[in-house]
């Protein structure tokens, strides 16, 4: 098994999905999105794995870079995804990637779904 975390590890969550991940015996390849931006085609990839039909589902309306990019009637998926790619803090996380699925762990139990 393959499996990916997009992880932050000052998130709750983040953190515990990843020990609900170790606690199932899965090791996960841990893609640490802060400090190594996803490119355009891997959001766009994420998006569809997610099984979302607009990236917006996959952008954290509560961030001040939401606001301050004024995302909110931004309508061009292109655009969506280069705001996510340039200010990565707008991603929703934690994300478990394995076979070509994807699940957003909030709740972290959420992403057993994928497993």
């Amino acid at each position: 098994m393959s499996v990916t975390l997009y992880h932050n590890s000052r998130c709750s969550k983040s953190r515990e999905t990843l020990a609900l991940l170790q606690n199932k015996s899965v090791e996960p390849t841990i893609v640490e999105y802060l400090k190594t931006p996803l490119t355009h085609e891997q959001i766009s990839t994420l998006v569809s794995q997610l099984g979302f039909s607009s990236a917006r589902e996959l952008i954290r309306t509560k961030e001040d870079d939401y606001k301050a990019l004024n995302l909110k009637d931004e309508t061009r998926e292109n655009a969506l995804i280069d705001a996510m790619v340039k200010n990565p803090k707008l991603i929703e996380r934690p994300i478990v990637v394995n076979n070509g699925k994807a699940a957003i762990g909030r709740p972290p139990e959420n992403v057993l779904s994928v497993l």
